[in-house]
């Protein structure tokens, strides 16, 4: 079977690729950039068509996290890691056990210059595993002192973020009475329900698992099929379940005034920014508005501030993300455009100045 998802280009300083030695599973590490500092992003536990689409996945997903470390303004470069599943593989116990230990010796290949976290499918536990294997790993359980689970910051950073494209396209940053649809109720998406729920806000949700269906009707929100959910009339689209979501029929099919979410890579092709652009729909690029969980680990892991100040770093991602669209806006460029510029100047200061 050849991939499904055409390989992006390859601009890596390095990427590991092994069989577990214990678990037989395909793992990927790749490193993008140190140029700021050893890399950090989370290990990504999915199940794929074929190997090369999971090595794809890890080649843009760390390529993302270069922009997000450095439009967050860290002193972390850019990595990930992913575990590939092939169709049909359920782990039990001691082979998910094996595949995180396989993983922490691919870590550990790359000397310090990646860091990784819990990420879609894997948990701080399976962070302690890894641990076993490599130092180079933050986000452990809070049992054993560790920062604990991220999605909190995460949706925190959402949170202010769609409070900042509210503004913008609302002309208050109050949710109350504003219709969001949010596509995928998972630790983030989940957090993010709840909150605007609290805020009262008209949600319509969905998720792959029909479980959260409970979930949605507990907080109010109601609830469509997946796979319909951009067919809703709204003010505001989140996408915060899988990446490539925001394909150009999507796109074309949307009926809000922005777009905002979680998700990694929500666009299916790059030149989605200028469709949502040229459909007069506003866009707060995903490695900024997602950037509140590796803000906190990278900080609590080299303990810079006390929690209120960490937390208070997170939420300021919002003033961030009304930064970028408006300077998007004075220039007439996208947003995602402007993100991009505002990552690669602290890149190319990082490279003049020899950080690392």
């Amino acid at each position: 079977m050849s991939h499904t998802l055409p390989l992006p280009d390859f601009t890596h300083e390095r990427v590991e690729v092994i069989t577990g030695a214990r678990s037989g599973l395909f793992i990927a590490v790749a490193l993008h950039s140190s140029v700021l500092g050893s890399a950090l992003g989370g290990a990504r536990l999915w199940t794929y068509p074929h190997w090369s689409d999971a090595l794809g996945d890890a080649l843009r997903l760390s390529a993302a996290m270069t922009l997000k470390n450095a439009a967050a303004g860290l002193d972390a470069g850019g990595g990930k890691s992913v575990i590939g599943l092939p169709p049909g593989t359920v782990l039990d116990a001691d082979r998910r056990r094996a595949a995180f230990l396989d993983l922490g010796d691919a870590v550990e290949l790359m000397g310090g210059l990646y860091r990784t976290a819990e990420d879609v499918g894997s948990t701080t536990d399976d962070m302690l595993t890894v641990s076993e294997r490599t130092q180079h790993v933050v986000g452990l359980p809070s049992t054993v002192g560790g920062s604990g689970e991220p999605a909190g910051p995460t949706s925190l950073g959402v949170y202010a973020s769609l409070k900042a494209v509210l503004e913008r396209v609302a002309g208050s940053s109050d949710a109350r009475g504003r219709r969001i649809t949010i596509s995928g109720l998972g630790q983030v998406g989940g957090r993010l329900a709840s909150r605007l729920a609290e805020d009262g806000a008209q949600l319509t949700v969905t998720d792959i698992n029909p479980a959260r269906r409970e979930f949605a009707e507990s907080i109010g929100a109601t609830w469509v099929e997946p796979g319909g959910e951009h067919l809703v009339a709204g003010d505001v689209f989140v996408p915060a379940g899988i990446g490539g979501v925001l394909t150009d029929e999507v796109i074309d099919a949307l009926d809000v005034s922005a777009v905002c979410g979680p998700a990694n890579n929500p666009l299916a092709d790059h030149s989605g920014a200028s469709r949502l652009a040229g459909r007069g729909i506003l866009y707060a690029p995903d490695f900024v508005v997602n950037a509140g969980g590796v803000i906190y680990l990278d900080l609590e892991a080299k303990q810079l501030g006390t929690s209120d100040e960490i937390m208070a770093r997170v939420a300021g991602i919002g003033d961030t993300v009304g930064g970028i669209l408006d300077d998007a806006s004075a220039r007439g460029v996208t947003p995602l455009q402007a993100a991009e510029e505002l990552a690669a100047s602290r890149l190319r200061a990082g490279a003049d100045a020899g950080v690392r």
